[in-house]
């Protein structure tokens, strides 16, 4: 059964092996991890863990240009298999291109409908904090996760280029009635 947890030192050796699948240098949504994170040795991976933690405190000034975030690891029982992160809030940057919601799964957890049940339960996480219209974005050529956020209930507001390329912009009503 899967799980969305906080990053947590304890699966630094998953998450590596979870890269690995990816391959050194790739992208990984919703991961938070950026070019200049130090992930390789035990000390840079817990200042990245720990990074990721104190981002979505509001108490704590965020680095310009990015606004607050709750990140979770999507994992089944040890085995880390992607994330998503929930922005707080857009800034211009994300209204563009990025949206409130990212997420990845390593090459080897796709297909399962992982990226859907995360996705659902992250909109839950939105509604709880006062989030009436969530937007989620992903990649033009990225089908799977177009379809992904359809069945989250997204609908298309247009496809853009964008600083990530081309893009395909959803909004998800979150009002109840």
């Amino acid at each position: 059964m899967p799980d969305l947890i906080a990053p947590t030192t304890r699966l630094r050796s998953s998450w590596l092996a979870a890269r690995d699948d990816w391959g050194h240098g790739v992208h990984q949504d919703g991961s938070g991890l950026r070019d200049a994170d130090e992930v390789d040795t035990v000390a840079g991976f817990a200042e990245w863990v720990t990074r990721l933690r104190r981002q979505s405190d509001e108490s704590i000034p965020v680095a310009d240009g990015w606004v607050h975030a709750t990140y979770w690891w999507i994992v089944e029982q040890d085995t880390y298999l992607g994330a998503i992160s929930l922005r707080h809030r857009l800034n211009d940057f994300l209204l563009r291109a990025g949206g409130h919601i990212g997420y990845g799964l390593r090459p080897s957890a796709r297909g399962r409908g992982l990226a859907r049940w995360a996705l659902g339960v992250a909109l839950g996480h939105a509604q709880a904090r006062g989030i009436d219209r969530c937007l989620v974005t992903c990649a033009d050529h990225n089908t799977a996760s177009a379809r992904t956020i359809e069945r989250n209930g997204g609908v298309l507001e247009d496809v853009r280029d964008t600083e990530l390329g081309r893009t395909r912009r959803y909004w998800i009503d979150l009002r109840t009635s």
